[in-house]
This record gives structure tokens, C-alpha cells and sequence, in this order.
């Protein structure tokens, strides 16, 4: 075997020739399965889209780099079902852009944090990781508390969603930094931003201060929808 592989690597042509045999298979087996994707990832008619001021947390969870510690998606190995919940499917995914599976666990993976901590708790823990959980080594994060979020350019943002597919609509769109505010000020006009959004959109003071709509709102919102835009992981109630 090591002698064929000798006598090709003296021929220029037949060594191109065998690399390129090699790479056709790899990549036959790596674009095969694209051509049955509409088979096999699944469907979800009911799935929600973020609203503002969920986007604008995932925004913040970009810029802060927490995809560099903490991934969002759980894998089929049984333990970590049984730490974190169902495993990922396809379709959770898919209104996100870019994705933000990672592979890194510093820290534990978030897919399906949403509703596992109280407002407060991610509050608390986004301030000062140490007050909740002492052997923590995250960062803290607490000027997130002391900065106004910027809604200006909100619409842009789902603008640009629109375009690869997510259906927001033009009326989300044109009310997208109003609507952000609306979500963390319980105490304003909420019906309109309910009815463009759905029954299961959260509205509260996310950060527990309702003198302004800060980062910290944003970011808690954004997970604690995490693995709940869906419910295509969740097993089917039993009758």
C-alpha cells in the first residue's frame, strides 16, 4: 500500500488526479444531503419570530462575544439531554442569522435557558457572576445595567432579517423601536406590540428598573426566549 502511495507522489499528474478523487468524495458526502433538506429538517407553521428588543439582546450577546464560551446547541449524547433538555433540531435555528451553535462550553451551553432562572437571577448573574454562582470565571457585566439601549436603528435591523427570509413585516419593521420600549415599560400601551408579536411575547421589567429600557432589559429578554420560539423539540403531550 505504501508503495503505490510512494510511486504516485513521483508523478505530478496521478498524484493531482488522486487528491482530486479524494476531494470529490469528501465533498459528494458533505452536499449529498442538501438535496433532501427539505425532507429532513422539520417544520414549524408556529414558530415565533424575536421581537425588537429580543433581537436587539442577541445583538448585545454578539458584541459581548458570549458565543465564545457558551455554545446553543444541545447535542444527542444522553448526558447532555439530561443536563440541558431535548436536543437542538434544525428548525430553532432558523430564523437566527448567523447561528450561534458554537462548539466551546467555558461555560454551559444556553439553548434551553429560557424560563430556567428568574429575571432577576440573569440580572444579578450579568452584574456580577460571583453573587450567584462563586466559582464562576465569566466577566462581569454590569454596565449593561447603566446604558440605555439604542432603538434607532432597530427597523434596519429586521430590514435586513426580511430579506433572508424571516417574515417580519413591514408594520414590525416601521414599529420595531417603539415596540422594544413597549416590551420592558409593563405599565405603557402593550396591546399592539401583543398583537404583532403573539400571546407568548414576555412583557415586563426585565432589569427590575422601570425609570429606563437599559441593555440589561434587552439581553435577559433575548434569554429567556431562548428554546422557547419553538416547541418542535418539546415531546408531543401524552393523551
Amino acid at each position: 500500500m505504501f508503495g503505490t502511495h510512494y510511486r504516485i507522489e513521483r508523478k505530478s499528474v496521478a498524484l493531482a488526479v488522486a487528491i482530486m478523487v479524494v476531494a470529490s468524495i469528501g465533498g459528494l458526502i458533505e452536499i449529498a444531503p442538501l438535496f433532501t433538506i427539505d425532507e429532513t429538517v422539520e417544520s414549524d407553521p408556529d414558530m415565533r419570530v424575536y421581537t425588537p428588543l429580543e433581537l436587539a439582546g442577541r445583538n448585545i450577546y454578539m458584541r459581548e462575544g458570549c458565543y465564545a464560551c457558551h455554545s446553543q446547541m444541545v447535542r444527542t449524547l444522553q448526558d447532555e439531554v439530561e443536563r440541558y433538555g431535548p436536543y437542538s433540531l434544525a428548525v430553532e435555528s432558523r430564523y437566527d442569522h448567523p447561528m450561534l451553535w458554537g462548539s466551546k462550553r467555558t461555560g454551559p451551553d444556553l439553548a434551553r435557558v429560557g424560563g430556567k432562572y428568574s429575571d432577576q437571577w440573569h440580572t444579578a448573574h450579568l452584574n456580577n457572576p460571583r453573587d450567584v454562582v462563586p466559582q464562576s470565571i465569566m466577566p462581569r457585566y454590569h454596565w449593561l445595567s447603566e446604558t440605555g439601549l439604542q432603538t434607532k436603528h432597530l427597523g434596519d435591523d429586521l430590514r435586513a432579517l426580511k430579506a433572508v427570509g424571516v417574515p417580519y413585516t413591514d408594520d414590525m419593521i416601521a414599529n420595531a423601536p417603539s415596540d422594544a420600549l413597549a416590551q420592558a415599560s409593563p405599565d405603557s400601551d402593550t396591546d399592539e406590540l401583543v398583537a404583532r408579536y403573539g400571546d407568548a411575547t414576555q412583557v415586563r421589567l426585565f432589569d427590575g428598573d422601570q425609570r429606563t429600557v437599559s441593555e440589561m432589559d434587552a439581553l435577559v429578554a433575548y434569554l429567556q426566549v431562548l428554546g422557547k420560539l419553538s416547541n418542535a423539540a418539546q415531546p408531543a403531550p401524552k393523551e
